[in-house]
């Protein structure tokens, strides 16, 4: 055992010169990971690698003298075979890192899906159940509860949140039409033309962010900064560019769907004034009718809105 040793010890010893001038003329053959740099080559092959030899050689003396053979060949072939092992174990270790960072952005992601949820529910907001669609449903709530599918798929609960709320407003405000008019009126179908309208508007937004934040998705703007703070001295033109650009490219479409996000905001607000204006309705007095027309006039004035923000979309 100590023979073997020995011999170990003096094949990795010889063998760290050769390893040395590689590493000097390509860093990248005699290293096993980053940063490939000559000052690690000189650190590794003629100080920690000598040393654990040296370490080995003093070890193996309490047997006396006589390297084997098969030592020397161990020795020689140790580093050869080290290196891409530990490619191997450093690879290893980054995808389970992946792996362990992919599972906490989800389980964040659920968090904060469920703290959206929770506080939506204290406020009084319907929350739409991805699972399943509601029991009571039209082509509007079904078309609401759609995009907040498609939403929560592209790993975004901040922005599904807004389905829940144009649901809410949507379903209030059919109620009351429902309470306030009779169903053979001709106001209740115009009426409710309009806040569907309105609501289709909204939908279309919601759709739209769906699409453009999927597209990003898989883009770690998390991962793209940390590679950027590394060395950035160091890193080729081309690969600082392209992480440049990634992030450029996050910026601007987080930029879209606020701006997507302001424009369902203001359907929201019509909404709203539009529950306010079915509710100012007294379909008792004589006057109904002049308040109802009021009423559709206002709808009708909130639905071009509505109309003009979807076409400033894009």
């Amino acid at each position: 055992m100590f023979g073997f040793l020995q011999g170990l010890a003096y094949g990795l010893f010889v063998s760290c010169l050769p390893w040395l001038i590689i590493g000097l003329i390509n860093p990248r053959m005699a290293l096993p990971g980053e940063p490939f740099t000559r000052l690690r080559v000189l650190i590794r092959y003629w100080l920690i690698v000598p040393f654990i030899a040296l370490l080995i050689w003093l070890t193996s003396l309490w047997g006396g003298f006589g390297p084997t053979l098969g030592g020397w060949l161990t020795g020689l072939a140790a580093i050869a075979v080290a290196i891409p092992a530990e490619r191997a174990w450093r690879r290893w270790r980054l995808t389970l890192a992946e792996r362990q960072r992919a599972a906490q952005q989800v389980a964040l992601a659920m968090q904060a899906r469920a703290a959206l949820e929770r506080e939506a529910r204290e406020q009084g907001i319907a929350v739409l159940d991805p699972a399943r669609p509601p029991v009571e449903s039209d082509a509007v709530i079904l078309a609401l509860w759609e995009a907040k599918k498609r939403l929560l798929a592209a790993e975004r609960p901040d922005l599904a949140i807004q389905s829940d709320r144009l649901y809410t407003r949507y379903a209030h405000v059919d109620g009351m039409l429902r309470s306030k008019f009779d169903p053979s009126e001709l106001t209740l179908e115009r009426s409710r033309g309009l806040v569907g309208e309105v609501a289709r508007t909204a939908v279309d937004n919601l759709n739209t962010m769906a699409s453009i934040a999927h597209g990003v998705a898989e883009v770690d703007a998390d991962y793209v900064r940390r590679r950027l703070s590394q060395e950035p001295a160091r890193m080729p033109d081309a690969e600082r560019l392209a992480l440049t650009r990634r992030l450029d490219l996050v910026a601007e479409t987080e930029q879209r769907l606020r701006e997507l996000s302001a424009r369902n905001e203001a359907a929201i607000t019509a909404l709203d004034d539009a529950a306010v204006a079915v509710a100012a309705v007294e379909t008792d007095r004589p006057q109904a009718s002049v308040a109802a027309d009021q009423a559709l006039a206002d709808l009708r004035r909130f639905a071009e809105k509505a109309h003009h923000y979807g076409r400033d979309a894009w």
